[in-house]
């Protein structure tokens, strides 16, 4: 079975959304002392690959306990837009492609901006969805959309209106996801599972892509 894993790993050092504190990561326990090893680890909830929750922008918003499991998994596209003008993602990107990618439950979205993980460049210029776009995605049906970058909306952004749009559509929002260049054309199926703690405004997730046999 061919899997193409889509997910950066966490570590102290990995890049974090302006203003977030990175991992802590210590032994508690360790072989040479207490005869097994075990780490603490202290991170926030939207750390490296994650998934947002509507309760992430929204007061009374879903919770990620409250989707089913099922919401986590299921038929997806990329959507190639490394070419995108003026780094806006307009309906010129989405239009030619909805009848295709309403047959699917995720669209992923290829900025090519992962290529800058780990730089400062990976913090700005990166394209963004238009309010239109957004607003033609959330009537599409989708279980969510994810992006390549480590937001739809640009950093800084007050109102987050990208946000606001798809998960007003009680839409999953995946940030921060890796190697998009390696999906094929084709629908393929993916996995986005969160830990299963209780309230989760966002969750760190593997996401993964399991590619078709053709």
């Amino acid at each position: 079975m061919l899997l193409i894993d889509l997910t950066h790993p966490i570590s102290e050092d990995m890049p974090v959304y302006p203003g977030t504190e990175p991992p802590v990561i210590v032994a508690g326990c360790t072989v040479a002392e207490d005869g097994f090893l075990e780490r603490k680890i202290t991170l926030w909830s939207h750390t490296g690959t994650h998934v947002d929750a509507p309760a992430h922008l929204f007061e009374n918003g879903r919770t990620l306990d409250a989707f089913p499991v099922t919401t986590y998994v299921g038929p997806a596209r990329v959507l190639d837009v490394t070419g995108a003008a003026n780094g806006i993602i307009g309906l010129d990107s989405i239009e030619p492609r909805l009848r295709e990618i309403e047959q699917v439950d995720f669209l992923l979205i290829r900025t090519g901006w992962s290529r800058f993980w780990g730089t400062d460049q990976y913090f700005s210029g990166y394209p963004v969805l238009s309010t239109e776009a957004a607003g033609s995605l959330a009537g599409l049906g989708l279980k969510g959309v994810g992006f390549d970058a480590i937001s739809p909306d640009p950093v800084g952004s007050e109102n987050l209106p990208v946000h606001r749009v798809l998960m007003g559509a009680e839409m999953l929002i995946i940030e921060n996801l890796t190697g998009l260049e390696q999906l094929p054309p084709e629908p393929f199926d993916l996995s986005c599972f969160p830990l299963a703690f209780e309230d989760a405004d966002g969750s760190p997730v593997r996401a993964v892509a399991f590619p078709r046999k053709t």
